[in-house]
Order: structure tokens, then sequence, then C-alpha cells
């Protein structure tokens, strides 16, 4: 019997919907967010355009939102995923301490 894969998105409609993986609390999750998602997306993608060309980190985004970085990651990658922000190749160091990936608008 194989493992099953954990990190498939089943979510029909994504990126413009969110998705999930194989865990009831990853579908949870995107089934309580959908209907908010669209809305936050486009406000993530505005933010990230206000930046011009410094770009934001994920981070970044959230704190200027006021919003969980929870709630933003997903959003920047289905930003990535309709390619409506890129990877700037910079980096900076998030809340953690880590680099982290500068998102700019394609």
């Amino acid at each position: 019997m194989s493992a099953p894969d954990l990190f498939s998105f089943l979510s029909p409609g994504y990126p413009t919907t969110p998705g999930w993986k194989k865990r009831d609390t990853s579908i949870e999750a995107a089934v309580s967010i959908a209907a908010r998602a669209p809305k936050l997306r486009d406000r993530v993608l505005a933010t990230i355009k206000a930046s011009g060309h410094h770009g934001l980190t994920a981070d970044q985004v959230a704190a200027r939102l006021g919003i969980s970085i929870l709630s933003a990651r997903p959003r920047l990658s289905e930003l990535v995923d309709l390619k409506l922000i890129r990877d700037t190749g910079h980096r900076r160091r998030n809340d953690s301490g880590k680099n982290a990936i500068v998102w700019q608008a394609t």
C-alpha cells in the first residue's frame, strides 16, 4: 500500500478558490475562507502593487494589511499561480530572522 499524497491540492477551482490538502483541517480552513479569499487576494495584490519596484515579503504584506501571516501566505501562492506576482530573486529577513522571498507584481 502506497502512502497517500498529502500535498496535492484537491480544490478544483484552485487558484481562484482556496486549495486544500488531504486533511480534514485543511479542507475546513479552505471552506471557511472561500467567501473572503477573492477580496483578500485582491487586497494582497494591491498592497504588493503599491510597494512598486521594492516589493514585499509575506510578513510585510500581512503587517500592512493587519492580517495573520497564515491568511496572507495562501493568497500569495494563489497570486503566483495566477501569474500576478513573481519572486524578485531578492530576499529580506522576516519576523523569525529567516530569509524571505520579496514578491513583486508582474
